[in-house]
C-alpha cells in the first residue's frame, strides 16, 4: 500500500511506548540504534541522533549511504513503515518514530484486524522498491548493489504468491535464482543436492512446492511431485547454462531476472486488501465473499484471487472509472467501485465490480494520484511511451496483441487458462447502479459513467476478457 495520499491521525498525546525496531530508547535526543530491514534476510544498521524528528529523507540518505547506492538511484527505493497487518510507503516528509506512535490508530482504521491482534502488531522499517519509479529506468539500471535489492523484492513477491505467474514463469526465474546462487557449472547431482540443502521453496512459489494440484497431485504423491518439479528446473538451468557458455556475469543474470518479472502486468504494484461477492450459484446458497488482492500502479489496477493466485480483472487507467463509498451504517463496508464496459446476453453494458475494504479511500486517491501523475508527466505521452518501452518480448508461445490496447480486438492467441488473463466471467458484478441500489436496465456502452473520477473518455479502451502479458 502507499501512503502518499493517506491522511494520517493526528499523533496521540499519551506516552506510548517504542514500537518494533525504529528506536531503543524513550530518550530521543541523543543517538540511538535504529535497524531498516531489507528483502533478503539482511538489514542495515544506524545511529541516528534526535531519532524522535529525523524524516524519512534524512535516513533514507543514511541507508543508500551505507549501502553504497549512487546518487543516480537515489529514487529508486523509498522506506517503508510494514507489519503483517499493514504496508505504508512513506513520504519523504515523514517522521518514522512518530508514525509508530500512531501505528495502532492507523490499523483500527485501515485494517479488519482484531484489537487483540492490533495491540499485538509492531511495525518495522523496510527499504524497499519506490512504486513510482519507472520499469524502463529499472533496467537501464547497471550497478549490481541495485539491481540484487530489486531482485530480492521481486523474488520474494514470486516466491510468497504475491506476483502470480505461469509455469514457465517461475520455472525460467527459480533456475535463475540457482545460477544466482550457485553459479551456472552445476551438474545433476550438485544441482540436485543444492536443491535438497535449500528446498524446493526456496526456488519456486510456496503453493507451488507444497502442492495444491487437488486430487490427481495428490494421488501422484508428493515425491512424486517434487522429483518433477527439480527435473524441470534442472532443464530450466542447463538451457541458463548451455546459453551462457558458463560466463553469464550476476549483472546479466539479475537483468535477466528483473525483465522476466516485468511481463507480469503488477510488477511493482502497492498492494491493498479487500474482499468482492463470490457469484451466488443457487436459489438457497447464501452470499459469501472472496479475499481479493488489490494491485496498483502507474499503469492500471490488478484484483487478484488471494487463493487461488491469479488474475480475477486487470484494467488499464483508460480501461475504467472508479469511486468509492463510505458505509452507512456502522455494519457497512467502505466500498471501492470500479466500472468497465462489459456484455450481457450479447449487449454492451456497463459492469461494476464492488471490492469491499477499509482502504477503498486509500486505493481511490492512489488511483487518483497515478491518473494525475500520468496526464501531467510531460502531457501524459512520457508515462505512456515508458510503459510501453518497459514492456519485454513475450515470451514463446504467448502470442500478441494490439501493442497499445486502443482499437480492434486484442489477440487472443494467449492462452485462456494462464494466471495473467481477466476472468471477468466469474465475477459477481452490477449492470447499472442508480443510487446504490441495483436494477435491472441495461445501460448503452459507455453512454455516460455515473462517476465522477474517470480516465479522459478521448483515449478510453474497451475491456477483453483476455488479457495479454503486455497490458501492464
Amino acid at each position: 500500500m502507499d501512503a502518499d495520499d493517506c491522511n494520517f491521525p493526528p499523533e496521540s498525546s499519551d506516552d506510548q511506548s517504542h514500537r518494533g525496531s525504529v528506536a531503543s530508547s524513550a530518550t530521543l535526543s541523543r543517538a540511538q540504534d535504529v535497524i531498516i530491514y531489507l528483502f533478503g534476510e539482511s538489514a542495515v544498521h544506524l545511529c541516528v541522533e534526535g531519532l524522535g524528528s529525523v524524516n524519512v529523507q534524512e535516513l533514507g540518505r543514511s541507508v543508500r549511504e551505507a549501502l553504497h547506492i549512487p546518487e543516480s538511484a537515489q529514487d529508486v527505493f523509498s522506506l517503508w513503515l510494514c507489519s503483517p497487518l499493514l504496508d505504508l510507503q512513506l513520504k519523504q516528509r515523514h517522521q518514522p518514530y512518530k508514525l509508530c506512535r500512531q501505528w495502532q490508530d492507523l490499523l483500527y482504521r485501515f485494517t479488519e484486524a482484531s484489537e487483540e491482534d492490533i495491540s499485538q502488531d509492531e511495525p518495522f522499517l523496510q527499504f524497499r522498491r519506490n512504486v513510482f519509479y519507472s520499469k524502463s529506468k529499472e533496467l537501464q539500471m547497471d550497478d549490481e548493489a541495485v539491481l540484487r535489492l530489486l531482485y530480492e523484492e521481486a523474488r520474494s513477491n514470486i516466491l510468497t504468491g504475491r506476483y502470480p505467474c505461469d509455469p514457465e514463469h517461475w520455472m525460467s526465474l527459480g533456475a535463475l535464482s540457482i545460477a544466482l546462487d550457485e553459479g551456472t557449472g552445476l551438474d545433476g547431482p550438485q544441482f540436485s543436492s543444492t536443491i535438497r540443502e535449500k528446498k524446493l521453496s526456496s526456488f519456486v512459489p510456496g503453493h507451488v512446492a507444497m502442492g495444491s494440484g487437488g486430487l490427481f497431485s495428490t494421488l501422484r504423491g508428493k515425491s512424486s511431485r517434487q522429483a518433477e518439479l527439480e527435473q524441470n528446473l534442472l532443464e530450466a538451468y542447463r538451457k541458463i547454462s548451455t546459453s551462457a557458455g558458463n560466463s553469464l556475469e550476476p549483472a546479466q543474470l539479475l537483468h535477466q531476472y528483473l525483465n522476466t518479472c516485468h511481463a507480469l502486468p503488477y510488477y511493482g504494484c502497492a498492494f491493498f486488501l479487500g474482499e468482492i461477492d463470490k457469484p451466488v450459484q443457487g436459489i438457497l446458497q447464501r452470499a459469501k465473499r472472496k479475499a481479493v488482492s488489490v494491485g496498483i500502479c502507474l499503469e492500471g489496477v490488478y484484483v487478484m484471487d488471494v487463493k487461488e493466485k491469479h488474475v480475477l480483472l486487470g484494467l488499464r487507467f483508460n480501461e475504467l472509472s472508479w469511486d468509492h463509498s463510505y458505509p452507512e451504517d456502522q455494519g457497512d463496508s467502505h466500498i471501492l467501485w470500479l466500472e468497465f464496459d462489459g456484455e450481457e446476453n450479447g449487449t454492451p453494458v456497463n459492469k461494476l465490480l464492488k471490492i469491499y475494504s477499509k482502504q477503498a479511500e486509500l486505493m481511490s486517491g492512489f488511483i487518483e494520484f497515478c491518473v494525475e501523475l500520468k496526464s501531467t508527466s510531460e502531457g501524459g505521452a512520457a508515462i505512456e511511451m515508458d510503459g510501453e518501452a518497459s514492456r519485454p518480448q513475450q515470451p514463446p508461445d504467448q502470442g500478441g496483441s494490439n501493442k497499445n490496447g486502443r482499437g480492434g480486438r486484442r489477440g487472443m492467441l494467449h492462452r485462456q487458462n494462464s494466471v495473467v488473463c481477466s476472468r471477468v466471467h466469474t465475477l459477481n458484478t452490477i449492470s447499472y447502479v442508480d443510487n446504490g441500489k441495483e436494477i435491472k436496465r441495461l445501460k448503452p456502452k459507455r453512454a455516460a459513467s455515473f462517476f465522477t473520477r474517470q480516465a479522459s473518455a478521448a483515449t478510453y479502451s474497451a475491456v477483453q476478457v483476455a488479457e495479454s502479458l503486455e497490458q501492464g
